[in-house]
This record gives structure tokens, C-alpha cells and sequence, in this order.
């Protein structure tokens, strides 16, 4: 009996997360003042009745994508800087790094509207704070596993320049005549910045 529970649960996990996805297609289309619940249930193929269900309202929605841009973002960044050895070379590990924030910002342009919109700035801008003090106490971490001498304030200082630098470039890319540019130079002034 307890089966079909675990069935319905993950059906609605499941649909929750399409509705993000469509919430995040049609914010990155017409940004987040703009959308309604309507253009959302239309976007994931659903009568707004059954959006209702899990969201009934779009702040609702804002709040779900707040946890994912946020929470899932910062398991994911704990995890991926754990995982980094000190024996990969500072330039690789830049490298991967930047590539994994440019990927993000790919795969959801949405977050960036929403952080940089009035609409939604101050709610996301917290969580984003939040989010990126923890990715650069991460970053600490893992510099001063690279080199141990490092006492702990410098290396969370570098960790917390680093993200600083990575998130004032990423807005630069979608109006930059050579993105691929700005990434490299972004890549080096990190490894320079990072070397000890």
C-alpha cells in the first residue's frame, strides 16, 4: 500500500519541477512582471486549475525558483569544490570552474533576470548572497587544501573574489561581440589572481 503514495509523490515532485522549467522559459522570454500563472500552465501543457495545485500564485513560483537557484545551486557547489584535489593543476581547475558558471548561465538565463530585475531583486538578491557567501567559504576550503599554509580570513577573501569576479562577468556575456573572449580573459585574471 505504501507504493502507490511513493508513486503519486514523485509524479508531483515531477510536475512541480516542469512547472519551474516552464516558469524559467517564459521569465527568460518576457521576464518575471510580465508572466502570469496562465503563460506558465500554457508553457508546461497544463489547465491553470492544475497549476493551482502546486503553486497558487506566481510569487509561489518565484519562491520555488528561488530554492532551486539557491539551495540546489549551493549542494551543488559544495559537492563539486569538495571533490576538487590539490593536485589538479590551478589553471584546469579555474578552467572547469568558470565553464561549470557559464553552462549555468545557459541552462538558466532565467536566474539572471531575476536577479538583476527589480521586480524580483531583493528576494533573489538575498538568497543569492546567501548562496554565494557560502560557494566562496567553500572556495576557502578547498584553497587552503591546496595549500594549507594559507591562513583562513586570506583564503576567504580570495574565495569570495573570485565569485565576485565570476558574477560580474557573467551579465557581460548575451551583449559581448566574442563571449568566448571574455571567458578566456576571465579564466586568466582568476589563475593570476589564485596563484600563490
Amino acid at each position: 500500500m505504501t507504493e502507490r503514495p511513493v508513486r503519486r509523490q514523485a509524479r508531483g515532485l515531477k510536475r512541480m519541477a516542469e512547472i519551474l522549467d516552464a516558469a524559467e522559459l517564459v521569465i527568460a522570454e518576457i521576464g518575471y512582471p510580465d508572466m502570469t500563472t496562465n503563460h506558465v500552465a500554457a508553457r508546461a501543457g497544463m489547465s491553470p486549475g492544475s497549476l493551482y495545485q502546486f503553486f497558487r500564485n506566481k510569487e509561489e513560483i518565484l519562491d520555488g525558483l528561488v530554492v532551486r537557484y539557491t539551495d540546489e545551486r549551493q549542494e551543488f557547489w559544495a559537492g563539486r569544490l569538495a571533490a576538487l584535489t590539490p593536485e589538479v593543476p590551478l589553471d584546469v581547475l579555474v578552467g572547469q570552474l568558470v565553464d561549470e558558471s557559464v553552462a549555468f548561465k545557459s541552462r538558466a538565463p532565467a536566474y539572471w533576470a531575476l536577479l538583476y530585475g527589480s521586480a524580483t531583486g531583493d528576494r533573489l538578491a538575498s538568497a543569492s548572497a546567501r548562496l554565494h557567501a557560502a560557494i566562496a567559504a567553500n572556495m576557502a576550503v578547498m584553497l587552503r587544501r591546496r595549500s594549507p599554509e594559507l591562513p583562513q580570513a586570506r583564503a576567504l577573501t580570495l574565495g569570495t573574489m573570485a565569485v565576485a569576479m565570476v558574477k560580474a562577468v557573467m551579465p557581460l556575456l548575451p551583449s559581448s561581440a566574442d563571449p568566448d573572449e571574455l571567458v578566456t580573459e576571465l579564466k586568466t585574471a582568476l589563475t593570476r589572481y589564485l596563484a600563490p
